[in-house]
């Protein structure tokens, strides 16, 4: 087993579904590991993989392949930099083999997920992202890193107008731009490709005091102004009655101005030797 102070204990998970379908986000953490997946939903001709849908089945397979290669990996975890990387790569290669045992060699309409992981390392945590999942960290000292990689469709949304009902072809370009992924003209993300883990963007940062991984559909609370940053953000989830109000208040602002609201997702972790008495979290009696 990795030693305490490589490992993660939990302060606050929360999950909310969407509008649209069913939930296609998850999250987990494993010794040094911790990460959060949003499968994207799906534009193109779905391949019935068994799941409630390809994005849900991918979201919970890379979760569970995750987990499988740090419990393999250990005792002789990658403690050192740049071991987060190899984690994203033998997780892929997992969801790889499954996919060719369910839908042969089909990569272009196979479903693909934004995702972030964050590994714990003797010089700190190791966090990688592609595309659009968000990671707040709190480091020594109260300073804030926020890490993230691409928005998911930024691309699209730079190169034409996206008001009104499918303006200037959207939904066309859309789908062209998910047939262009993981290729060197496209967004690399995580999808079946043990590759994608060279494209992502990885930081090394100091030790953590406390992390917050949220899924796009949960930053909408920054984006929205409800937060002010990502600061804000994670001292509003820092506890499980926080996150769960700062969900509530979302979803509320959300239908409140007639936005369809994505899948939402946040896991509050810290290390696990951190000191108790400084995260306790103080319940009312009864």
């Amino acid at each position: 087993m990795a030693p305490e102070s490589l490992n993660w204990k939990i302060r606050a998970r929360v999950q909310s579904e969407g509008d649209a379908h069913v939930m296609e986000d998850t999250c987990g953490f494993a010794g040094p590991a911790a990460w959060v997946i949003d499968g994207a939903t799906s534009l193109l001709e779905p391949l019935g993989l068994p799941g409630a849908s390809d994005p849900s089945w991918l979201a919970q397979t890379l979760s569970v392949a995750l987990a499988e290669v740090v419990a393999e990996s250990e005792p002789a975890a990658p403690m050192s930099e740049s071991g987060v990387r190899a984690l994203l790569a033998a997780a892929l290669q997992k969801v790889d083999d499954g996919g060719r045992r369910s839908v042969g060699e089909e990569r272009v309409r196979f479903p693909s997920a934004a995702v972030s992981v964050a590994h714990l390392n003797d010089g700190g945590v190791e966090v990688l992202s592609l595309a659009d999942c968000h990671v707040a960290v709190r480091l020594a000292g109260g300073g804030i890193e926020h890490v993230f990689s691409e928005l998911a469709d930024s691309r699209i949304h730079a190169a034409v107008p996206t008001t009104g009902p499918d303006p200037v072809g959207v939904r066309a370009r859309q789908i062209a731009d998910r047939e262009r992924r993981n290729t060197a003209d496209g967004l690399w993300v995580a999808r079946r490709e043990p590759a994608a883990a060279d494209h992502a963007y990885v930081v090394q940062l100091p030790r953590p005091e406390l992390m917050v991984m949220a899924s796009d559909g949960a930053w909408r609370a920054v984006d929205l102004g409800l937060m002010s940053d990502a600061g804000e953000f994670l001292e509003a989830v820092s506890t499980p009655v926080g996150a769960l109000e700062l969900m509530h208040r979302l979803r509320a602002h959300q239908r409140a101005i007639g936005e369809v609201a994505d899948d939402a997702t946040v896991l509050v972790v810290e290390p696990a030797d951190q000191d108790q008495d400084a995260t306790r979290v103080q319940l009312p009696r009864r």
